[in-house]
C-alpha cells in the first residue's frame, strides 16, 4: 500500500516523528489510543506549531505537505489519496499555504494568512497553515505571525520552513516544535530520482551528486538536457580562465547563463498563470481585457517580475553553488584527500586544473565564491560581484 510518506527520502526519524504525531491526532479524534512506529505513541506527540529546519534541498517542503495530507486525510495517518491530490494542487478547503518566491515576505500575506487560520475547519480534523521560507519574514512580520502562534485556534496546525532556527524570532522558536532535517546521502536522492522520474540509474545518480543531495534540483538536473548543459557549461566557463578580460567575459556569460536559466523556469508558468487568470475572469483567449480587470492583471504582472528577479537571483546563487563544487573538487585533488569529487563527469580536466594551481589558491577562489554569495545577496550588482570573484579562478596553462 502506498502512502504519503513514500516520496520522502533520506529523512527516517523526522518521517518517523510526524506520522507518530498524524497517528496520535487521528487517536484523539477518535477517542482510542494510538500506536506509531514504535509501536507507543503519547498525546505529547502532536502540536500545534511546528517549525522544520534543513539545508535547501533536504526536502523541508516536500515533509510539512506530507504531514499535511496525513493530519488532513479521513481516518489514517498515512494519507488519502483524494487528499493529496487536493494538497498537491493547493486546493483543500482547510490547507492554508503561504509560498512566496520574493526576497521578503511581506506584512499583508501574514495577516491574511492569520486570519484565515481562525477558521474552524470545513471537512477535516483541523486546519493546516503552512508557510515555506519562514525566515523570509522581518521582525514586524513575524510579530503579527507571534500572536497567532500564542493562542492558536484549537483545531488549526502551524508548519513552518526554514532552513535554521537561528532564522526566525527567539520569540517564534520558543513557540514551535522544532524538527531538524539532515542532508540525504547521494544514493538516497538517487533512488528517489529514478523511482519518482523513471530516469536511468546512471542519471540519477549523477544528478544527485552534481546537486550535491539538493532533491529539486536534482530532479530538474535528471529530467532536462537543458539544464545538464548549462551547467557543465558554467563549470568550462570558469576553468577557462586565463587573464582580467577573460575573467570579465566569463562573468558576462555566465550571467546570460543565469539569467537564460530564470527565463526557462519563469516564462512558461507567466503564461499558464495568465491564461488561469484570464479565464477566471471571463476574458477570451486574444479577446479585449475590460478596463475594470485590468488592474487584477497588473498586479499579476507586478508579482511576476518580483518573481521573475527572485528567480534571476536564486539562478544566480545555483551558478555559484556549481563553483564551488568545482573548486572544491580541484582542492581534495590537490591535497590527495581520499574523498569521491562531485564533478566526476570531468575528472580529466579537474585533474588539470589542481596541477595548474596551489592548494591556497583553490581556497582563496572558495572565499571569493561565498564574498561573491554574500554581496548578491545584499543586491550588490552581480555582474560587479561575478567579476570580482572570477579574477581570483584566472589560471595560468593550457586552456581545456
Amino acid at each position: 500500500m502506498t502512502t504519503v510518506w513514500d516520496d520522502l527520502t533520506g529523512q527516517p526519524e523526522a518521517i518517523a516523528i510526524f506520522r507518530a504525531a498524524a497517528t496520535v491526532s487521528g487517536a484523539v479524534e477518535t477517542g482510542g489510543g494510538a500506536g506509531g512506529p514504535a509501536g507507543i505513541v503519547d498525546s505529547s506527540s502532536m502540536t500545534h506549531s511546528w517549525l522544520i529546519t534543513g539545508p535547501p534541498g533536504s526536502g523541508r517542503s516536500n515533509l510539512a505537505y506530507a504531514f499535511a495530507t496525513a493530519l488532513l486525510s479521513p481516518g489514517t495517518p498515512e494519507g488519502d489519496r483524494l487528499t493529496k491530490k487536493q494538497v498537491d494542487a493547493r486546493t483543500h478547503p482547510d490547507l492554508g499555504v503561504l509560498s512566496t518566491e520574493r526576497v521578503i515576505i511581506t506584512i499583508e500575506e501574514v495577516r491574511q494568512m492569520v486570519a484565515a487560520s481562525q477558521f474552524s475547519p470545513s471537512v477535516s480534523r483541523y486546519r493546516v497553515m503552512i508557510i515555506e521560507d519562514a525566515d523570509r519574514m522581518v521582525e514586524r512580520t513575524s510579530n503579527v505571525l507571534l500572536k497567532a502562534l500564542e493562542e492558536p485556534p484549537e483545531r488549526t496546525v502551524w508548519i513552518l520552513c526554514a532552513p535554521s532556527e537561528a532564522d526566525l524570532l527567539p520569540t517564534i522558536r520558543s513557540r514551535v516544535r522544532s524538527v531538524r532535517l539532515r542532508v540525504p546521502s547521494v544514493d538516497e536522492v538517487a533512488q528517489l530520482i529514478e523511482r519518482r522520474d523513471g530516469v536511468g540509474r546512471e542519471i540519477a545518480l549523477r544528478a544527485a551528486r552534481e546537486s550535491q543531495s539538493h532533491i529539486g534540483m536534482a530532479h530538474r538536473l535528471a529530467t532536462s538536457a537543458e539544464a545538464r548543459s548549462r551547467r557543465e557549461e558554467t563549470l568550462r566557463v570558469a576553468l577557462g580562465i586565463r587573464s582580467v578580460a577573460g575573467a570579465v567575459e566569463a562573468a558576462t556569460r555566465l550571467l546570460a547563463i543565469a539569467t537564460d536559466d530564470a527565463k526557462t523556469i519563469t516564462v512558461e508558468r507567466d503564461a499558464e498563470e495568465r491564461q488561469s487568470a484570464l479565464r477566471s475572469l471571463g476574458v477570451q483567449e486574444g479577446g479585449a481585457v475590460p478596463a475594470a480587470l485590468r488592474s487584477q492583471l497588473r498586479a499579476m504582472e507586478e508579482d511576476q517580475k518580483r518573481r521573475a528577479s527572485r528567480s534571476l537571483r536564486d539562478g544566480l546563487d545555483r551558478i555559484l553553488v556549481d563553483l564551488q563544487s568545482l573548486y572544491r573538487d580541484i582542492l581534495l585533488l590537490q591535497l590527495d584527500a581520499p574523498v569521491d569529487t562531485v564533478n566526476a563527469a570531468i575528472q580529466d580536466e579537474l585533474e588539470d586544473a589542481a596541477t595548474a594551481a596551489t592548494p591556497s589558491q583553490s581556497l582563496a577562489t572558495l572565499d571569493a565564491i561565498a564574498l561573491a554569495r554574500t554581496r548578491i545577496d545584499a543586491n550588490v550588482s552581480p555582474a560587479l560581484s561575478l567579476e570580482a570573484m572570477l579574477i581570483s579562478a584566472i589560471r595560468k596553462g593550457t586552456a581545456p
